[in-house]
């Protein structure tokens, strides 16, 4: 356990994990988000700087919340976020659906691999062995 001094309002607190806020930062962030997910529901025609300027919270903590896929959008929302890939327009998340489907067939591809390098590790071993003559 750490001691830190909080991002926000600048107290110490016990650092366990996560952010680096103080727990009472964290609440009054989480009870700020319900608002928010509120409001968009109510407006969900709403842009991204009127809710940042509507709910008075950063454009960069509601990219956030969208990064992490608590925060989505309807369709017809003009609020649209890059993929971190493609850079393409999506709601929620980081990566679009090709994007996603590209890194998870790569990935499986990539699990499937070291199988074969680790054989190919124990063959190579094995053949340098310390011979002796006698």
């Amino acid at each position: 356990m750490e001691l830190l001094v909080c991002k926000n309002c600048g107290k110490l607190f016990n650092y366990i994990r996560g952010e680096r806020i103080c727990p009472v930062c964290q609440k009054s962030l989480e009870e700020k988000f319900v608002e928010v997910k509120n409001y968009i529901k109510d407006n969900p025609k709403a842009d991204i700087k009127t809710i940042s300027t509507e709910m008075d919270v950063t454009i960069k903590q509601l990219h956030k919340w969208v990064r992490e896929e608590r925060l989505t959008f309807s369709e017809d929302s003009p609020v649209g976020i890059a993929c971190e890939l493609c850079g393409k327009s999506i709601r929620t998340g980081r990566f679009c659906d090709n994007c996603k489907a590209e890194l998870s067939s790569g990935l499986e591809a990539a699990a499937a691999r070291p199988r074969k390098v680790e054989e190919q590790i124990v063959k190579k071993k094995r053949d340098n062995k310390m011979r002796f003559l006698e």
